[in-house]
């Protein structure tokens, strides 16, 4: 037999890296879209504020009143299961109406930057093919030459306001494309990776779960919209009948900026990249109840120094695995902060490079399963196959 594929591992070694620490199934509704969970809540709560930015808000009901009838007006365009809709617009309220219509039309939304380079949208907008753009009236100018349809979210507004207020059909299932995020590129051009909406509701209901969100808490907006963290921010606040807190790019400065935001909105819960947490000055934050660092690697005297006031989660997970991945809370100040273990329905091995599993203390590459598993990378079916592996367990 070939040593390579010897078990390094006894039975019991094996049943517990395997099976007993990736039991992590819990129910969720399998069969429904995102946009459900979030038309539920509606129903719960529609008079609470559901979104702010700056000095404008909307309520639940008045969100999904604009989205829907945003979405009515796509569907008119042709917008249905697998139509790819691209969304460039600065932080606005008009980001999160456009990000709902997309998931009520049934199509899947591609977040442009509009900081982004000229070549880098007219790249990813050939790539995806897109047929739909959102966009804002001053942001024209910045686009590159495309074939989509342009909708001006703010000057087509009186248009799209003629469309009907209800709730519009798609027959778009869990298994349609929900969005599509482009990787940076920094190991060659960038990659669109293909998720569904199978892990969304999961997503949605274990961070609400896990970082205990209630109607009365407030979630800071932080990472660009390009970034799959953005969505997460926004499930969590609007599955649970929180608010969602936007605000201007120049107040999310890391620092001084960025602490009287919090401040100001009176904050609960917020996910932040390491670098930006290590830039806020050490005081405390009244309002604020969890923080959430991802995107990095985050130093251990950090979590120490804020898991002392708040609740401290340290959060992992590829664009290929629909935002989040593991988990860990960090309690113990003695201890090391670690990637945690697998979120809800997500199965984590670690592996050496003949697919076997690793024992405990052994380096090995992550290897992640589950129901988030994106469908793979737009066009590029060679890697997708690279990547996209069978499981062999």
């Amino acid at each position: 037999q070939n040593i390579a594929k010897l078990p390094l591992l006894s039975v019991s070694e094996q049943h517990q890296l395997l099976w007993q620490w990736n039991d992590t199934q819990v129910d969720y509704p399998q069969d429904q879209c995102i946009h459900l969970l979030f038309e539920k809540q509606v129903e719960r709560t529609p008079d609470a504020v559901a979104v702010v930015f700056e000095d404008q808000q909307l309520t639940y009901r008045e969100l999904n009143q604009r989205a829907n009838q945003l979405a009515h007006y796509l569907q008119s365009l042709g917008v249905g299961p697998e139509v790819l809709v691209g969304i460039c617009v600065e932080r606005s309220l008009e980001m999160i109406v456009g990000m709902l219509a997309v998931f009520k039309a049934g199509g899947a939304y591609v977040p442009l930057d509009p900081a982004y380079p000229q070549e880098r949208l007219a790249f990813m907008i050939a790539d995806a093919q897109l047929q739909v753009l959102l966009t804002q009236e001053q942001l024209l100018t910045l686009l590159p030459e495309h074939q989509a349809t342009v909708i001006c979210l703010d000057k087509d507004w009186g248009e799209i306001s003629q469309y009907s207020q209800s709730k519009p059909v798609s027959n778009v299932q869990v298994s349609n494309l929900a969005y599509i995020i482009y990787t940076s590129g920094s190991t060659g051009k960038p990659k669109g990776v293909l998720v569904t909406h199978k892990g969304l509701c999961t997503l949605a209901l274990a961070q609400i779960k896990k970082f205990d969100v209630q109607p009365t808490s407030r979630i800071l907006q932080f990472p660009s919209f390009s970034f799959d963290a953005s969505l997460a921010d926004v499930l969590m606040a609007l599955c649970s009948g929180a608010r969602l807190c936007l605000t201007k790019k120049e107040a999310l400065l890391p620092g001084n900026d960025l602490m009287q935001t919090i401040n100001k909105y009176q904050i609960s819960h917020v996910a932040l990249p390491p670098s930006a947490l290590a830039a806020m000055p050490n005081q405390p934050i009244p309002s604020l109840q969890a923080i959430i660092v991802a995107g990095e690697a985050c130093a251990t005297e950090l979590a120490a120094q804020w898991s002392s006031r708040v609740r401290f989660f340290n959060a992992y997970g590829p664009t290929e695995s629909t935002v989040c991945a593991t988990m860990a809370e960090y309690t113990d100040t003695s201890q090391k902060l670690t990637l945690g273990r697998p979120v809800a329905n997500t199965q984590i091995y670690i592996l050496d490079e003949d697919l076997q599993a690793v024992p405990i203390g052994v380096a090995g590459e992550i290897h992640i399963g589950g129901i988030g598993l994106a469908r793979g990378y737009l066009n590029r079916p060679e890697l997708t196959q690279q990547k996209f592996i069978p499981n062999p367990f």
